[in-house]
């Protein structure tokens, strides 16, 4: 297995700097760049943390940080994995490291393709109702085919739909949508930033970077 040194901040911002509008490279099969430590804080009765308290890959080592071997970009990404079973989503959670912010996406289920796009304002999806968040920079995230909801249409990703996140970046988490095969999940940032996304597993993982 191929060891990969430490980033230092200095260098992934200058990365990010040098980011223009090609696509993002996205690399499904990465293993995380985390490891296993307890998830952020939660508001409202939100399952945002595992029973436990925690989940797997929210942290991530003191060395690790955004990848910038080309697929940390403020580009925007689509992945269609060819439709299939839908996922379930069962909690979204989120941490801070140094350099960036994390936000693990657990999935149950298949495999979902995603987008993820700069927005000018949060929408609920089917109504188009405005959600009234303010940030300096909203990033969605869309995953399809997927669910929040059981067969009985009970949500399996609770409370919301807006998460408190209190980042350096990243302040909140919102829940945009649970409507005809696709999940919304939006990123309220304190500042339009690169990002990268890795696709591992039962995982979705976005890094934004501070």
């Amino acid at each position: 297995m191929r060891s990969r040194a430490a980033v230092p901040l200095a260098c992934v911002a200058a990365v990010l700097t040098a980011c223009g509008t090609a696509p993002q490279t996205v690399q499904p099969e990465r293993p995380p760049v985390g490891t296993p430590s307890a998830g952020g804080p939660s508001t409202g009765g939100s399952s945002l943390e595992s029973p436990s308290g925690g989940g797997p890959d929210v942290g991530a080592p003191p060395d690790a940080g955004l990848d910038t071997e080309g697929s940390t970009s403020s580009s925007e990404v689509h992945v269609d994995n060819g439709g299939g079973e839908p996922a379930l989503v069962t909690a979204v959670r989120y941490a801070a490291h140094q350099g960036y912010d994390r936000v693990v996406v657990d999935l149950r289920g298949g495999s979902p393709g995603y987008d993820v796009t700069w927005v000018d304002k949060l929408v609920q999806d089917g109504s188009g109702k405005r959600i009234d968040v303010r940030g300096g920079a909203y990033l969605q995230l869309t995953l399809f085919p997927a669910h929040a909801h059981d067969e009985d249409g009970r949500s399996t990703w609770t409370g919301g739909p807006v998460y408190r996140a209190g980042l350096r970046n990243l302040t909140d988490v919102v829940r945009t949508g649970d409507f005809e095969g696709r999940v919304g999940i939006a990123l309220v940032l304190n500042r339009q930033s690169g990002f990268q996304v890795i696709q591992r597993g039962d995982r979705l993982i976005l890094d934004v970077a501070h």
